[in-house]
């Protein structure tokens, strides 16, 4: 069966709106979200993000069958730059999904990075750039077999956590959380509070005071 591209898809969010996410951490989302859309932590970054910009973006999601890059070679062309191309190939190690050639032509046209619940090849290349992020389950030397199926901007489960086209990625050195794109303007004041906090925290410890104060932990019993 022929690769097929969903049409109907949200618009993506504001790029203000998505901004303003890049000086938030996974681990705030994370925790504000209680853990439900937080990726697997066994998918990580092929490079440190430190230093560089976090990965953020629209999802465009590649879902794809076993063996088949179809999917994400039709995902780079639907991305826009700005974009997270989002590769679902069901957790397998067996075959990459994408490699130095597409991750290429995807950073040529300003997509930001992927998160693949699969494998990639290509590693010291991939790993090498500072403008494209690669997170990913798995690494193998091998390649797909074909490339006619898979679907294109579908619901994808990436991680255990479920995806929708035009859902916020965010990934730092943490790993992957997703930002639902109905809940993202109702939690970004939240987060950015979070994270001012946590720079507040952060002066107090370093001004002398204990962790008990800052977090306000409850006394210990002694005896």
């Amino acid at each position: 069966m022929p690769t097929r591209i969903i049409a109907e898809t949200p618009p993506r969010l504001s790029a203000d709106l998505i901004k303003r996410f890049s000086a938030v951490p996974v681990a705030v989302v994370v925790d504000l979200l209680e853990g439900k859309t937080q990726v697997d932590p066994a998918i990580r970054p092929l490079r440190r993000i430190t230093g560089g910009p976090t990965l953020l973006g629209s999802a465009v999601t590649a879902v794809c069958d076993p063996k088949d890059y179809g999917a994400v070679h039709h995902a780079i062309a639907v991305a826009e730059a700005g974009d997270v191309v989002v590769i679902d190939a069901g957790g397998r190690s067996d075959v990459a999904m994408i490699g130095d050639l597409l991750s290429t032509a995807a950073r040529r046209k300003g997509i930001v990075g992927l998160v693949a619940d699969g494998a990639v090849r290509d590693t010291g290349i991939l790993g090498g750039w500072d403008d494209f992020a690669v997170f990913t389950r798995h690494v193998t030397a091998r390649g797909p077999a074909s490339k006619d199926g898979g679907t294109v901007d579908a619901p994808a489960t990436i991680g255990g956590a479920t995806i929708h086209p035009r859902d916020l990625i965010l990934g730092d050195d943490d790993g992957v959380v997703v930002i639902p794109r109905e809940a993202a303007e109702g939690l970004i004041a939240k987060a950015e509070e979070r994270a001012r906090a946590e720079i507040g925290w952060e002066k107090r410890l370093s001004a002398g005071e204990t962790t008990l104060a800052v977090f306000g932990v409850p006394d210990a019993v002694r005896g």
